[in-house]
């Protein structure tokens, strides 16, 4: 039971002790001075029993009060004697401790310290019984100046120190016999301070002598260092006093003896290298207060230049390191001479490079107007080779369709065969010179995939079929962005010869999308190709052995390659020997609602013309010779002229006629559509109209087909002039 609980008991007991007394003494009084005389004898007795019972109750509880008193005054006898002896207990502990012990109430006034705080401040003594506060306790201190912080400035280390303690905290103070105290508040429960004051001066003495250690052992590394490097280097004081120096300085400036007696402080360095070494920029070693680094170059001691480097030091002093820069100066000079030498060599070989150059940039030109004199001979050639090719092809036509014997018939097969092969070849070469010169420019749109292999599935399933091939074009909904006639055409190579050099088994067309590609392939049973072989198919005239008997001429792959370079499509070839072979030309996909199915002049809706003659416009006498009996075989009336100006060509205008079939260059710049533009003026009524020329060129194609013109190639093959007769003009 603590102490303030026993006294609130022995008050209440108290208490209650006085009150019987009093109700006891109330009672006896009453008896004693009761005058009730009309009562008996009995009466009297019984009150008297009464107030006896009731006065022995009251007796025996006072005595009970009493016992129970005695017993608090025994336990409260024993609480204090417990709390002195605890209280003795805390003092002998706190007096135990090798630490100064201090206790502030809240009030911050002293409660209770041991002899080693009174030890470490003997100016408390007089007053630690008068229970000073502890601001009472710093004036003292400062009064006395028993700390390092007392003596320099009384009023501002007071408040430093009454902060700290109202902070409660760690910290550390110095005394002004020289020793060091840790000083650890920590506030009470209650509201007060316990501080405990830890002497530290010999932890402090062991922590100076480590750092003197360190120290020591800095200032070793440092001048190792400085002993390690090829520099010249020195360290001044903020007093300008020489601390730290290299055996490599003293040998840069010329010093035998002390170093310390030549150069021990600034002034006399910088004597020293004026005047023993003949330094030429004195600036570069003076004093500076409060700048960066500076570096002087090209500085000279006798006969040696230097770098010299200097620094001011954030304690005030300065350091400065030589460099000897002489051999990398005179390596530098060397350098430079062979780097003019090698300039002249350059500029000599630079002007011999120049006219080389020169001569390779003629040469290229003459190169380069060689092809272009060779492409526009072909193309200028064209119309001239073509032109009786056309004539030939005409006539053996005409032949064909005659009665003949069986021996003339044969020879006019052969011949047939032959110009079919001259045909062939003049048409390869001529596409070939014409994607080499740069004459055919690719039209990049949408275009449905489909269009095409439908047109090679009907074109080239009678060849395959006759060769005894299976022949698949399959159906596809796939858009490509391309030209379709360049592709078209490439894609007739690639099934051409994949039909001509496959014996037996199939050839089939493939059409897939990945991602944003679509790859059309051709693939056959055909021999293979050797891996030897594979790189060189797609030069011009190369024949592989295992097909060089097989009619050909070697050009189709390199007009495939050429027009796949020029549209930017990427052609692949995979092949087995003994197994067949896959061509591919992969090409961007294209989306189906960007498409335009393009109009095809030549699927024009005609009206058939009126029935009469077939008018002929060309320049060459052969030709039209060759026309009028090739037509006069089929039937038809032939009516020939060299210009639309002639007179028989006005009398065959105004008399009807059924098909009008125009060369393109005519005679004097005139050219076919202006012919039957001519020709139509004078006719009565729709005139159909064809052009027949040997120009392939991309202009002219363009240009007819803008104006409704169909157009047959030269040399003009019979089936293909029969179906445009049929198609156009409604005859046979």
């Amino acid at each position: 039971m603590s102490a303030a609980l026993e006294a609130d008991e022995v008050a209440r007991l108290k208490e209650q002790v006085r009150k019987l007394e009093a109700i006891n003494a109330a009672l006896m009084d009453r008896i004693e001075r009761a005058s009730d005389l009309q009562s008996g004898a009995f009466s009297m007795f019984e009150n008297a029993i009464t107030l006896e019972a009731m006065v022995r109750s009251r007796t025996t509880e006072l005595e009970e009060a009493l016992v129970q008193l005695a017993s608090v005054n025994a336990r409260i006898e024993a609480a204090r004697k417990d709390a002195d002896s605890a209280r003795a207990r805390l003092r002998d502990a706190i007096e135990s401790l090798s630490d100064g012990f201090v206790l502030f109430d809240a009030e911050d006034r002293l409660v209770m310290c041991n002899t080693a705080f009174l030890d470490i401040w003997p100016e408390f003594r007089p007053v630690v019984d008068q229970r000073p506060s502890f601001a009472e306790l710093v004036d003292l201190l400062a009064g006395h100046g028993s700390t390092i912080g007392s003596l320099v400035a009384p009023e501002r280390w007071k408040q430093e120190r009454l902060a700290r303690h109202r902070n409660a905290g760690a910290h550390v103070q110095m005394l002004a016999d020289g020793r060091w105290l840790q000083i650890n508040e920590l506030r009470t429960s209650e509201g007060g301070i316990v501080g405990i004051y830890t002497d530290i001066t010999s932890v402090k003495a062991a922590d100076a002598r480590q750092r003197a250690r360190e120290l020591a052992e800095r200032n070793l590394a440092l001048q190792s260092t400085l002993d390690t490097l090829s520099e010249g280097a020195c360290l001044f004081g903020p007093n300008g006093q020489l601390q730290a120096w290299n055996d490599e300085l003293a040998n840069m400036l010329r010093i035998n003896r002390e170093v310390s007696a030549s150069i021990g402080t600034h002034e006399a360095f910088v004597a020293h290298c004026i005047e023993r070494c003949a330094l030429d920029r004195p600036q570069a070693i003076e004093w500076r207060e409060g700048q960066g680094p500076r570096i002087s170059t090209e500085c000279r001691l006798g006969n040696r230049n230097f770098v010299i480097r200097s620094v001011t030091l954030a304690t005030g002093g300065m350091a400065f390191a030589f460099d000897d820069v002489t051999d990398r100066i005179r390596f530098q000079q060397s350098m430079t001479e062979v780097a003019e030498n090698l300039e002249r060599a350059v500029h000599a070989r630079t002007a011999e490079l120049v006219e080389v150059n020169r001569q390779l940039a003629e040469a290229k030109d003459e190169a380069d107007r060689a092809n272009l004199s060779k492409t526009r001979f072909l193309a200028a050639a064209s119309h001239d080779l073509l032109q009786p090719l056309n004539a030939a092809r005409l006539f053996v036509s005409a032949l064909q369709e005659k009665r003949l014997a069986a021996s003339t018939r044969g020879l006019v097969e052969q011949t047939s065969i032959a110009l079919d092969s001259v045909e062939q070849l003049l048409e390869a070469l001529f596409e070939i010179s014409r994607l080499d010169a740069g004459a055919i420019q690719p039209e990049i749109r949408p275009i449905a995939l489909d269009r095409i292999l439908s047109a090679l599935r009907v074109e080239f399933a009678p060849l395959a079929r006759s060769r005894g091939l299976a022949f698949a074009v399959p159906e596809t909904d796939l858009f490509v962005a391309s030209d379709a006639q360049m592709l078209r055409r490439i894609l007739q190579n690639l099934v051409s010869n994949a039909i001509r050099y496959t014996t037996e088994g199939s050839v089939s067309v493939t059409a897939e999308r990945e991602g944003e590609m679509v790859t059309v392939a051709v693939r056959d049973t055909g021999p293979g190709i050797p891996v030897h072989e594979q790189p060189r198919v797609f030069e011009e005239f190369r024949r592989l052995d295992a097909t060089r008997k097989v009619p050909g001429h070697g050009l189709g792959l390199a007009i495939v390659q050429r027009s796949c370079a020029k549209l930017g499509h990427s052609v692949a070839l995979e092949s087995v020997q003994g197994l067949g072979s896959t061509f591919s030309v992969t090409m961007p996909a294209a989306r189906p609602e960007m498409a335009a199915l393009p109009a095809d002049p030549s699927r024009k809706d005609k009206p058939a013309g009126a029935s009469g003659a077939i008018l002929v416009i060309d320049n060459d006498q052969t030709i039209l010779a060759g026309m009028r009996a090739l037509l006069e075989n089929w039937g038809h009336t032939a009516i020939t002229a060299v210009d639309p100006d002639h007179p028989d060509v006005r009398a065959a205008a105004e008399s009807g006629l059924s098909l009008l079939l125009a060369d393109y260059h005519l005679e004097d710049g005139l050219t076919g559509d202006v012919a039957v533009a001519k020709v139509r003026a004078l006719h009565r009524g729709d005139l159909p109209a064809a052009i027949l020329t040997a120009d392939r060129s991309e202009e002219v194609r363009a240009s007819l087909a803008a104006a409704g013109l169909p157009v047959l190639s030269k040399p003009v093959k019979p089936a293909q002039l029969r179906a445009l007769l049929r198609q156009i003009a409604g005859t046979a």
